[in-house]
């Protein structure tokens, strides 16, 4: 098997999209998928300072294409995504603290399922202590226990380490997905020559 790694953050509509297609792909071609969640604001504010300013003076022509381009690809996918969301951009932190012990508990996938779907598909703000019980709830995780555990100094270690990690490696941003170590790819629509890359 080739290694497969993505780093992630929840409250990235593209990331939603990757995370949802990635899943399929990879159990088909037989491959496990390590998940190493980040805050991508972190990168952007070391490394993509640019994704602020064109957000701050977006370009019409092609802000108006990309909303179209995502909702294409989420009806191609399946699912449904709500952009821009109420609350955009959304403090994921306690989320992907989250995530990273939610992988001790074997449910790392499930919770960010249950944060992508509950942000992404029903606008939820998942920076709200009650959100994020409710995405305990449908991981089938202990919702005090993780309450508790967003607040480990070894997990908030983890979560800056996969963040610093990830920059360290040449990473600009969400999702970012390496084949070997070595082989990196962004974006959801890059899955294609994420599959040729697992292939060879």
């Amino acid at each position: 098997m080739a290694r497969l790694e993505v780093f992630y953050d929840v409250s990235s509509p593209w990331t939603y999209l990757c995370f949802h297609n990635i899943q399929p792909m990879a159990e088909r071609l037989g491959e496990q998928i390590e998940w190493k969640p980040i805050l991508v604001g972190g990168v952007f504010n070391a490394v993509n300072p640019s994704v602020y300013a064109s957000r701050e003076n977006p370009v019409p022509a092609k802000m108006n294409y990309t909303l179209k381009d995502m909702q294409d690809w989420a009806r191609h996918s399946g699912i449904k995504i709500k952009f821009p969301p109420s609350v955009f951009p959304v403090n994921s932190v306690k989320a992907m603290r989250g995530c990273i012990w939610a992988e001790s508990q074997g449910k790392q996938a499930a919770l960010a399922r249950a944060c992508f779907e509950l942000y992404w598909g029903e606008d939820k703000d998942i920076s709200q202590d009650a959100v994020l019980a409710e995405a305990c709830k449908r991981a089938g995780l202990d919702a005090a226990a993780f309450a508790q555990a967003v607040n480990d100094p070894e997990i908030k270690s983890e979560l800056k380490a996969n963040t610093d990690e990830v920059i360290s490696r040449g990473g600009f941003g969400s999702p970012t997905i390496f084949v070997d170590g070595h082989d990196m790819y962004f974006g959801n629509d890059r899955l294609p020559l994420i599959e040729a890359a697992l292939k060879r």
